[in-house]
């Protein structure tokens, strides 16, 4: 098995290790290859493929050390046609919140969420994705 070197802050480190204490695990790099095998396979869902989806990305940021914000208008602009809506709000003393709603195929937004996690500085990035044809007057077609 090969070694890999990786940088990451001390806290990151540390709740690594806390996570694998409470958890069982062997150590951080079977906590590293678990969420690396996880990572890899979000968006590997045959069920998702080849339909329309809907999904929702929310980032949390620090805009008084950051400028996630700047970041997370550009990527909003790279991807026009992607974005259907895009909503931003501040969270407690200096936080950010911003919320993309996304209308796209699988590829499109998992391109959009892997771009929005490379962010550096980005605090917090949850998606969901849900297909359109599973509600309203289009599931009624099948």
């Amino acid at each position: 098995m090969s070694v890999v070197s990786v940088s990451m802050p001390d806290e990151l480190l540390n709740r690594i290790d806390q996570f694998a204490e409470d958890h069982g695990y062997t150590g951080r790099s079977e906590v590293i290859r678990e969420a690396s095998r996880n990572l890899l396979g979000e968006f590997q869902d045959k069920e998702l493929e080849d339909r329309e989806l809907m999904g929702v990305v929310t980032v949390l940021f620090d805009y008084e050390t950051t400028n996630v914000e700047e970041k997370m208008m550009h990527l909003r602009h790279e991807h026009e046609s992607l974005v259907a809506s895009n909503f931003h709000s501040h969270v407690g003393g200096h936080h950010c919140m911003e919320l993309f709603v996304l209308e796209g195929t699988l590829d499109d937004i998992s391109t959009f969420v892997g771009k929005v996690r490379a962010t550096q500085d980005t605090l917090t990035v949850d998606y969901s994705v849900t297909p359109v044809d599973d509600f309203g007057p289009l599931a009624d077609m099948d």
